[in-house]
């Protein structure tokens, strides 16, 4: 597993419910939770989506009932994943090409986490700090 991407998903747990639960529910959940974006399985465990909160915006904007809409009628179905032994160079230029913010982590269809552009913020600052130093030392 790529360090960058073990130290994000390491202690993670990722938000996760069935299709059939409702927006109302789903949305209660990220707002609990402090996340983002949901991950949307099927009866069996299988990734079939993501809703996040951009997902919710347009449900309420097209005037669905939040409690009687089941996350099926609006989710993303089928988002792009990644695995975890991805850079974050790759997420983010997958997250960048796609137009989204967050992408599920998946090894061999099961879901072990979740990323999204916030994740990298730090490492990206650590990465600037490296290369600042590498070119004071090169003066």
């Amino acid at each position: 597993m790529n360090r960058e991407m073990a130290e994000i998903i390491r202690n993670q747990t990722p938000l996760i419910v069935t299709q059939t639960a409702t927006v109302q529910e789903a949305c209660r959940r990220m707002y609990t939770r402090k996340v983002g974006a949901v991950l949307v399985t099927n009866e069996k465990g299988a990734l079939v989506g993501i809703f996040t909160g951009r997902d919710a915006v347009r449900t309420l904007a097209q005037g669905r009932d939040a409690g009687g809409t089941a996350l099926k009628e609006v989710m993303t179905k089928r988002p792009e994943t990644m695995r975890p032994n991805a850079t974050a160079i790759e997420a983010l230029r997958l997250m960048r090409d796609g137009g989204f913010r967050h992408v599920p982590v998946v090894e061999d269809g099961a879901v072990v986490g979740i990323v999204s552009r916030g994740d990298f913020r730090g490492l990206e600052h650590d990465r600037m700090d490296q290369e600042t130093g590498f070119w004071e030392h090169m003066r």
